[in-house]
């Protein structure tokens, strides 16, 4: 039988307790929830009047209007709908790595993912998981049953790090099958072209989708390490490169640090939330803090 508990630490469920996923932006769902949506109705807060019809209920009328006017209007609220969140988890080779005693960046992406999943299913919304490397690999679509979890979690196993990655390419296919408007949720290294990247986040936005990107790196990505002579080993295709560390290590950085910038300010400037995650900082102190920000700006 397989071990699913491996994704799910008690420790950061815990430092979760208490915390909802929001939508920051206005999503599409199944049933009514805790989240704003673009459709009317009759509950939860006042949006606007319309003209009263015979037939319609008289409980909503306006009677405040009425007085003034002698005409009867209805007062239209804004319902609020369930959640929907996609995740899509990076599959690609680089996504393999991990330095000293550190899990890989797919593992840290797993236990991120499935945390979210597991705290969306616990507030009855919907949660669907995508896996992609140079293309869409496998694609769960989104359910809000608590037996669903075990499906996410099936495909995360089987899910094994290989081949180049195509984000690009890849946000341009989901953003065309993701028909209801939700929160997206991308785990990873972010090893591409980032105009290319940053091209198919749009895509999403386009289609009027919230996006969370989660920007997992190892540390010794971030602060190369490496003092002896070193055989790097390419990943995706990329040869293997012996060199002297110090020789490079002050290039290394200005390019990791340009690369870094121009991912942030790119998210930032369409109202994409970028998420720097480090392996080597305890999962459940990094998602928490996150989302408790992100619930201050929400209120």
């Amino acid at each position: 039988m397989e071990d699913f508990q491996k994704f799910l630490n008690p420790q950061t469920l815990a430092s979760l307790e208490g915390i909802d996923l929001q939508a920051r932006l206005v999503v599409e769902g199944y049933v009514a929830g805790m989240h704003p949506s673009p459709y009317h109705g009759f509950s939860v807060e006042f949006a606007e009047h319309r003209e009263y019809v015979p037939g319609d209920d008289i409980r909503h009328v306006d009677w405040t209007v009425w007085s003034k006017t002698d005409k009867l209007y209805l007062k239209q609220y804004d319902e609020e709908t369930n959640l929907l969140l996609y995740l899509l988890l990076d599959t690609s080779e680089s996504m393999a790595y991990s330095s000293g005693a550190n899990v890989t960046k797919l593992q840290y992406a797993q236990f991120i993912a499935a945390a979210l999943a597991y705290m969306t299913l616990q507030q009855q919304d919907s949660v669907g998981l995508a896996t992609f490397d140079e293309k869409v690999v496998r694609y769960i679509r989104p359910a809000g049953q608590p037996s669903h979890l075990k499906e996410v979690f099936h495909l995360m196993d089987k899910s094994p790090p290989k081949r180049k990655t195509d984000m690009g390419q890849v946000f341009h296919d989901l953003a065309e099958r993701f028909r209801k408007r939700g929160v997206v949720a991308v785990f990873s290294d972010f090893f591409d072209d980032v105009p290319r990247i940053v091209a198919g986040l749009k895509h999403f936005r386009h289609r009027r989708h919230e996006v969370i990107v989660f920007h997992i790196l190892d540390p010794a990505e971030l602060d190369f390490p490496f003092r002896d002579t070193t055989l790097f080993k390419g990943l995706e295709g990329l040869p293997e490169v012996l060199t002297e560390p110090h020789a490079l290590r002050r290039a290394y950085q200005e390019e990791i640090g340009a690369f870094l910038d121009e991912l942030k300010r790119s998210c930032r400037m369409v109202d994409i939330d970028y998420v720097p995650l480090r392996t080597d900082v305890e999962l459940d102190g990094a998602l928490s803090s996150y989302l408790a920000s992100r619930a201050t700006r929400i209120r």
